[in-house]
């Protein structure tokens, strides 16, 4: 046995100090929640039969906002005097299971209700855009789940057992402005109209006045959307499939109207753009195609792969070719929207068998994001994922003691992230809480 290994197991283990914060960073979330009125609004909007559903879902939030992704995760809110920072008592896990398991989807929506007014007070107090331009990446994603007694979960277009939530997110931010839990078997463009109705709704009165753009892929691309931006005065940017109209619409482009672009080290890139026509007679319509071609320029594999591959979209922006290309590309960021919302706080697990139980966690798992992202927003912090942000500010210990009669946290010293802490905690500390 090595010398340290020896050191080691000298070291006994209690669980007995009734002073100690796990996730004292936590108070950071608390202090944010108290500004932003989040108890209040949840109180008011959420009427399930069941009382005090304001520190339930609060509850929920916390615990993902800490690394939870199971009911019982949320235990650890409770430990020692964890539930001292939060403005709020934690709720046990039986009573959070109970609480989420009457969910009905009328219920959702009122937990739906909740975001979008949170939304609202956090671009009050300065994270919103305000009249700057906001683009929006409308995408869905597949959350999977084991098991054949979770209710709503089926198999989709990627075979994998689970859900198949719609979502709405800020590009530049990459909050979640809206979220929509749907059946494992929905199509990506399943609810997408009223979606976007609700959405357009949501964002006007959180205060965006500024030009709207809304981005997305093929599988959301149709007439019926199209139509409804354009009743809201909505700028798009939507993948077309390249269907036989599409495929030669984009043959009769002639070689002169190609033109390069910056691409991949090994890649050769060009785009163009002609215009797409369907129907016929007064039902006649006619959209801009926008047209970008690759091909490597490696020379083993060009052998290989010698044609131009095609990727098209339709769009009614302002940009010229090459930057409404480079504009559509950036549609790619809500990947990492979605992979913080899973990652960083818990919608990789969807925990119940119960559907109206999953939908509510698609919402707080929106929210615990959302607090997330407006802490460093509002703090005027660099942007980190949820993950970074849990490691350097939520995930550390402290002692609650008392000095002079002031509740003091005592953190790690030498902690490197120490002065990031203190100033968020100033700034959040600044902010008006709600008027009423």
């Amino acid at each position: 046995m090595s010398g340290s290994s020896r050191r080691l197991d000298r070291f006994a283990t209690t669980f007995d100090h009734e002073g100690l914060v796990a996730n004292a960073g936590l108070i950071l979330a608390g202090t944010l929640m108290d500004r932003l009125g989040l108890l209040g609004l949840i109180e008011r909007w959420v009427r399930t039969g069941s009382a005090n559903p304001g520190p339930k879902i609060c509850t929920v939030v916390a615990a993902m906002l800490a690394g939870g992704t199971h009911i019982d995760h949320v235990e650890m809110l409770r430990a020692g005097r964890t539930g001292r920072v939060l403005g709020f008592r934690p709720m046990a896990p039986s009573t959070v299971g109970s609480f989420l398991r009457t969910f009905t989807f009328g219920h959702v929506r009122q937990l739906e209700a909740v975001l979008s007014r949170t939304l609202a007070r956090a671009w009050q107090l300065g994270a919103g855009p305000g009249r700057a331009p906001l683009t929006v990446d409308v995408d869905s994603t597949v959350c999977e789940v084991h098991g054949k007694q979770k209710q709503g979960a089926a198999y989709g277009y990627t075979s994998v057992l689970g859900y198949h939530p719609l979502l709405a997110a800020r590009a530049d931010t990459r909050e979640v402005l809206g979220a929509r839990m749907r059946k494992g078997s929905a199509g990506s463009s399943r609810g997408v109209a009223r979606f976007v109705d609700e959405l357009v709704a949501n964002l006007r009165r959180a205060g965006a006045t500024g030009p709207t753009t809304v981005r997305a892929d093929s599988g959301f691309w149709s007439w019926k959307l199209i139509d409804r931006l354009d009743a809201h005065d909505i700028k798009w940017s939507i993948t077309v499939a390249l269907r036989s109209s599409v495929r030669t619409a984009i043959q009769a482009i002639s070689d002169d109207a190609w033109a390069d672009i910056d691409y991949t080290k090994d890649g050769h890139a060009q785009v163009a753009e002609t215009t797409y026509a369907t129907g016929r007679g007064k039902a006649k319509r006619t959209v801009r195609l926008v047209v970008r071609r690759t091909r490597l320029t490696n020379s083993a594999q060009r052998r290989l792969w010698p044609d131009w591959r095609h990727h098209a979209f339709n769009a009614n922006t302002e940009h010229d070719t090459a930057a409404a290309d480079e504009f559509h590309r950036g549609h790619a960021v809500v990947e990492l929207a979605i992979r913080d919302l899973k990652e960083g706080t818990g919608l990789e697990h969807v925990p119940s068998g119960h559907y109206g139980a999953n939908c509510a966690p698609l919402a707080c798992a929106a929210l615990a994001h959302n607090i997330g992202h407006w802490t460093d927003t509002l703090a005027g912090a660099p942007a980190a994922t949820n993950r970074s942000r849990r490691t350097r500010l939520v995930a550390l210990a402290a002692v609650l003691v008392n000095r002079s009669g002031t509740p003091t946290l005592r953190y790690p010293a030498r902690w490197p992230w120490a002065p990031q802490f203190t100033a968020t905690l100033s700034a959040l500390r600044a902010l008006p809480g709600p008027s009423g």
